[in-house]
């Protein structure tokens, strides 16, 4: 069984003349690996997973675990807004070796929350593989209530959440009430010091692309109880978080890392483009390119 903590990143998928770069995908996963995160999520919206075919998707799941070769705990993103397209999904990939799923919510046909709970339920019945809940109220339209979360973490294989509901409020509360060995990680990268000081167990982090070893830093200190330490390293990384959100998530990070020469091309898939110019040149100041 995985323990979700620490820094997880949900990587990004590198494009390079409108397919994917296996080339850039390998090294980027090496290069994270080095830097000390804990565990690893592709095809996620931050990998641009809606875009990607099955095929693409697969391939991109045989490269990881090729890769990572065991070092890390791997869950790769299942979920969508049909009950039944997503256990097929599941069912497709069975033959492949990895520890979990990050699955969100449905998205756009906005279920009411026994439908999102009998949503949830039937993937945990339909696998052993360990279920992370992906709740992103402002992406999805539904937020995914906390009795219903409390609900769900009873089963065995529903061991975790990457909580992105927005409401601090909320998140405290969840924190407060989680049952044993469930699991809170942030899927807000602003909150991710404030999660941490109140219990969380880490983060599910975008903006962990970038300064990979300061956001693994601050949860060490905060392990080690050293607050004082983790605040100092966060507020060197909590101006540079709001500007890789400011346009749509992974543009701008895509951008920082094709200027890094960690991708060889910046480009995401349509509708995603690139960044603004005006973003570009406080993002080049942000990590030093300015």
């Amino acid at each position: 069984m995985t323990t979700l903590s620490g820094v997880w990143l949900p990587i990004v998928t590198p494009f390079h003349g409108g397919v994917v770069d296996f080339v850039s995908y390998e090294k980027l996963i090496e290069h994270y690996i080095a830097a000390g995160i804990s565990g690893i999520f592709p095809l996620g919206t931050t990998g641009e997973s809606p875009t990607l075919d099955d095929d693409e998707s697969e391939a991109l799941i045989e490269r990881m675990l090729g890769v990572v070769a065991g070092r890390l705990p791997v869950f790769v993103g299942i979920g969508g807004n049909s009950t039944a397209k997503t256990l097929k999904m599941l069912s497709r990939l069975d033959r492949y070796d990895f520890a979990g799923i990050v699955s969100v919510c449905p998205y756009y046909n906005r279920p009411p929350q026994d439908g999102l709970r009998e949503h949830f339920l039937r993937i945990a019945e339909a696998t052993d593989r360990q279920i992370v809940i992906y709740n992103i109220p402002y992406r999805t339209g539904v937020n995914l209530a906390n009795d219903t979360l409390l609900e769900l973490a009873e089963r065995p294989n529903i061991v975790g959440v990457k909580d992105s509901s927005g409401n601090l409020a909320q998140s405290i509360e969840l924190l407060r009430r989680r049952p044993a060995g469930f699991s809170v990680m942030t899927g807000e990268d602003n909150y991710y010091y404030t999660t941490l000081a109140h219990g969380g167990d880490g983060g599910i982090l975008a903006s962990a692309h970038l300064d990979t070893t300061a956001f693994v830093s601050v949860y060490e200190r905060m392990l080690a109880n050293d607050h004082r330490g983790a605040r100092r390293i966060w507020s060197g990384l909590e101006t540079l978080v709001p500007l890789l959100f400011r346009e749509a998530n992974p543009m701008p990070i895509k951008y920082c890392l094709w200027r890094q020469g960690l991708l060889r091309s910046p480009e995401c898939r349509l509708p995603l483009a690139r960044v603004s110019s005006a973003l570009a040149a406080e993002l080049d100041r942000a990590i030093g390119y300015g």
